[in-house]
């Protein structure tokens, strides 16, 4: 029996050992993390309707543009069909809307015949260009809210901040065309 013994506290002994192994061995595979082998793929949209595929880890990504198999590129066919005065919807440097701005957002969005919509968050160049991306952001946000509630389809939500403007931000006017949020329907 004495044999058998040291056999079997052999075996423990290295079964011990093997788990040990395996555990500093893991720890190791997991501190060397591989990047590029968990990309999260999106498709993203451009201002002209067209489509991009997009792959992205987070630390690099990949963009193609998306095409037929004749090599044309895939664009939604989109105007914009509506255009809101940020003044008349938010109060300043707010981005919740007005009871009033949310019924005629509503009705807007029931009555306007289109499979889905890209929302369009834009600001005058008052602030800094950080603060202007996030509040076109927030108020894009609550455009499509509303028209989430009536029941529509938003295809994307997007935040130009001061980046776009449609006139001159040198005069009190122009800053007013400026803070807007554009609806783009996509037939």
């Amino acid at each position: 029996m004495g044999i058998f013994d040291t056999v079997r506290k052999s075996m423990a002994v290295a079964g011990i050992a093997a788990i040990a192994v395996s555990s500093v061995a893991g720890a190791a595979l997991a501190q060397n993390k591989i990047y590029g082998e968990r990309y999260i793929p999106t498709i993203w949209v451009d201002p002209d309707g067209c489509e991009h595929w997009v792959m992205d880890d987070g630390v690099e990504g990949f963009m193609t543009p998306h095409v037929t198999r004749d090599g044309i590129p895939v664009c939604r066919r989109g105007n914009t069909c509506g255009v809101v005065s940020s003044d008349q919807l938010f109060e300043t440097n707010k981005s919740a809307i007005s009871a009033a701005g949310v019924r005629r957002l509503t009705e807007f969005f029931r009555s306007t015949q289109a499979t889905s919509f890209v929302i369009a968050g834009h600001t005058d160049s008052r602030a800094s260009d950080e603060y202007n991306i996030a509040l076109s952001q927030r108020r894009a946000d609550a455009v499509a809210r509303v028209a989430r509630q009536a029941g529509v389809r938003i295809a994307d939500v997007r935040a130009y901040g001061e980046r776009l403007p449609v006139a001159s931000n040198k005069t009190a006017a122009g800053q007013a065309k400026n803070r807007r949020v554009e609806i783009i329907c996509l037939r």
